[in-house]
């Protein structure tokens, strides 16, 4: 895909590192940063640099502005939709939802606030570990566009929340709140208005200085029960395992519970 047509001159998505951490920030707060294609070819495009450098090992994604997200810019969008849907992804970018292609192996924050709707909350499945600020608003809209989640809300947000709370909120397109999210497992913590960056922030640093490689294959084995079955999962534990108790990191960490020391890791 030619980004030239797309990519206009004020990014959509502006990218930051952060030590190991690297921010990603929706960037379109005139238009509570609703996601059109240069929108989502620019995040496609900042998961593949995330998933690429040895030096990054965590996602921090947020939003400029009041908004996390108001969804698709359908007027956009729309025109662009094919028999296949939308052609989002450019070389070397990584689908955001992780719905197809390459999975990524690195975990991403999330810290929300104001609205987040549809591409939002599925963005927030997609991830791993999320913060919201207490009055976000939440909604999961698209049966009232006529259109259906196609971002993975129907595959993750029931096995997240369970069948009824996550039907309750798709098929109906009602609004919820901050509460309702941390109630059905949608974010992991509720923090006042203006802190959500800043504590996603901290818990992204947290996972930043454990052994990269073991949350990579913590992450992995996680995955492939979700996806493939418990059973190809517990197939797999020892093997990694022993992948790991080779590594430089695993003497690291050894060495620190030994001494009583803070590790430094250094992803080898």
């Amino acid at each position: 895909m030619n980004l030239q047509n797309t990519v206009p001159d004020q990014p959509r998505i502006i990218t930051e590192r952060r030590g190991h951490v690297f921010l990603i920030g929706f960037n379109r707060p005139d238009k509570r940063n609703a996601a059109d294609l240069a929108l989502l070819q620019q995040l496609a495009l900042a998961y593949g640099e995330l998933e690429r450098d040895p030096e990054l090992r965590v996602g921090l994604v947020y939003a400029v502005g009041d908004h996390f997200t108001a969804g698709l810019d359908l007027a956009d969008i729309g025109p662009r939709l094919g028999p296949n849907g939308i052609d989002m992804v450019p070389e070397g970018g990584i689908n955001p939802w992780q719905v197809e292609g390459q999975t990524l192996s690195k975990p991403v924050v999330m810290a929300v606030q104001g609205t987040c709707l549809t591409l939002g909350i599925e963005l927030m499945l997609a991830s791993d570990i999320s913060v919201a600020a207490e009055s976000t608003r939440f909604g999961q809209i698209e049966v009232a566009r006529g259109i259906l989640p196609f971002g993975g809300a129907t595959i993750r947000f029931p096995r997240t929340a369970g069948w009824g709370n996550a039907m309750r909120w798709i098929l109906t397109g009602d609004m919820f709140d901050a509460a309702e999210a941390h109630r059905i497992g949608l974010v992991q913590e509720v923090v006042p208005d203006g802190t959500q960056f800043d504590r996603a922030l901290e818990l992204a640093e947290r996972v930043a200085g454990q052994a990269p490689l073991a949350i990579q294959a913590t992450l992995a084995s996680a995955r492939t029960a979700v996806r493939d079955g418990e059973a190809k999962a517990a197939a797999g534990l020892q093997p990694a395992l022993a992948r790991l108790a080779a590594t430089e990191d695993s003497r690291i960490g050894m060495e620190s519970f030994l001494t009583r020391t803070p590790a430094t890791f250094i992803g080898r």
